[in-house]
């Protein structure tokens, strides 16, 4: 069924990612400034500065004058004001390749408002087209429900394009359902053999098997670089919908959902809520970075108060203060 749409009918259909908005993203992803060098503003821990400390590009602090400093780093008005020496300290500019991990397996198959792989589609591609425009070598891994596909970060737009069409290819492929060939920790085991070292990795899923076997693929992979987690997901599975009886399917199998059942929404709304805040225990001990995204958001607004240019510019303002 797939193989017999066309290209404008895949960009049309409202369960396919579109190639053409995944291209268009590459406008707004220009306007993240401070993508990916400062730390999102709803980014729980983390960020992206390097650990290597130097006279480079990034300012990074202030902090008192040591004996051996490089008098060119003095902050006059800092010291002006405190009458006491306050040396500029930077973050060394290196490159950081990018890698989007995204998991476009059958859960991520839903939503209420849009769905989570659609979601899932347009937040990988805008962060590859950031990536690229910062001037960073950009790539991903897709991971569908039977096949995976990767593509290497590269410095070029035909590596971001390619990547864009595998997005919109895995996301077609969830019409036609199929069992899951991996789980989460199989896919983190897997996108280890992509990094490189030093690199910006960004996980895109609902993360509905987060498990203990993941924690120990997420360990080895922060060895490698600077972890971020992009939590998609759509309020139903949050807060289950008003008391009623609702058929839902998987697309094989259909049955009716009892919602006024309190033990049900308990335990459902409990399971959501679990799964999160382990997630975020994660983000803190591996000090990544977690942005949550609901199928009921903009992409790029969320983005946008995580690397846009307003929030850049808050942060060198009160650098110098």
């Amino acid at each position: 069924m797939i193989d017999s749409l066309s290209q404008e009918q895949l960009n049309k259909h409202p369960a396919i990612a579109s190639l053409t908005d995944m291209v268009r993203l590459r406008y707004g992803a220009r306007e993240l400034s401070g993508f990916p060098k400062i730390q999102a503003r709803q980014i729980l821990a983390g960020g992206h500065k390097s650990s290597f400390r130097g006279r480079g590009m990034d300012f990074d602090q202030v902090r008192l004058y040591q004996p051996g400093d490089d008098v060119r780093t003095i902050d006059w008005r800092v010291t002006a004001r405190t009458q006491i020496p306050h040396t500029k300290i930077f973050s060394e500019e290196r490159e950081r390749p990018i890698l989007v991990i995204t998991d476009l397996r059958g859960p991520m198959f839903f939503g209420s408002q849009q769905l989570k792989s659609v979601i899932a589609c347009e937040i990988s591609a805008a962060l590859a087209w950031a990536g690229l425009s910062a001037n960073d070598r950009a790539g991903g891994v897709v991971f569908g429900q039977q096949q995976q596909v990767d593509v290497k970060a590269r410095r070029s737009h035909h590596a971001v394009l390619q990547f864009i069409h595998a997005l919109q290819e895995y996301s077609a492929k969830l019409l036609e359902p199929q069992e899951d060939r991996y789980s989460l920790s199989e896919i983190l085991e897997e996108s280890r053999r992509f990094t490189a070292t030093g690199s910006s990795i960004f996980i895109i899923s609902d993360f509905h098997d987060l498990n203990d076997d993941c924690e120990r693929h997420l360990f080895e992979l922060a060895r490698h670089g600077s972890l971020n987690f992009c939590h998609v997901y759509d309020e139903i599975e949050a807060v289950l919908p008003d008391p009623s009886l609702y058929a839902v399917s998987d697309g094989q199998q259909q049955t009716m959902l009892d919602t006024g059942n309190s033990e049900l929404r308990q335990r459902f709304e409990k399971a959501f809520a679990d799964r999160s805040l382990r997630l975020r225990k994660l983000s803190e001990k591996f000090t990544a970075g977690l942005l949550p995204f609901s199928t009921a958001d903009n992409v790029m607004s969320v983005l946008g108060r995580a690397y846009g240019k307003r929030r850049s510019n808050a942060r060198n303002s009160s650098g110098g203060q």
